[in-house]
């Protein structure tokens, strides 16, 4: 934990993003976080309270800013360009994304489902063999690919929960 109650951490600390894009998500917009995520994106939640802190994560990890607070925006730092930041207008998660879309052309970068939603960690690859007995009978059976978060443990896989976000992005980048 970082003083000042920013409790958000990079814990691929030392390994290459995938993206050179990388982005700090105030509190206001935090369902982007898992969007940026899905689609491979290196995204930090900030809930703390000081925006002064997540400017200065920021500036030191090279984060792009995305919030809906005003007075972010008028930050010396910000608005001299040391930081690059963007004032999310829209209210609805799928419009936040499509102006992200559209701000940084994030389609060019994109490496989907690469990383972990809920850590944000890259994930690695897992045989079948790895991962029995961690995975419901029925999509042990049904699926032969799979992906772990070596962080969280957490086990991914294409199943129908995953082909819902492919058509999420796919209406996403069609709208762009």
């Amino acid at each position: 934990m970082i003083p000042g109650g920013m409790v958000v951490k990079d814990s691929r600390e030392g390994i290459n993003p995938i993206s050179k894009t990388r982005f700090i998500i105030d509190h206001n917009v935090g369902k982007l976080v898992r969007w940026l995520r899905m689609m491979g994106y290196d995204s930090l939640f900030f809930d703390g309270d000081d925006d002064g802190q997540m400017v200065k994560q920021a500036l030191a990890e090279d984060r792009i800013i995305v919030t809906r607070d005003t007075g972010m925006m008028k930050r010396r730092v910000i608005s001299r360009g040391r930081i690059r930041a963007v004032l999310i207008e829209s209210e609805e998660p799928e419009r936040q994304m499509q102006q992200l879309m559209t701000a940084f052309d994030l389609k060019g970068e994109s490496h989907p489902f690469t990383l972990c939603l809920e850590c944000n960690q890259t994930l690695a690859a897992r045989t079948r063999e790895e991962v029995t007995g961690r995975v419901p009978p029925y999509v042990y059976r049904t699926q032969t690919q799979y992906m772990e978060c070596p962080g969280c443990h957490r086990i991914y896989w294409r199943g129908t929960h995953w082909q819902a976000m492919v058509r999420k992005l796919e209406k996403l980048a069609k709208n762009n």
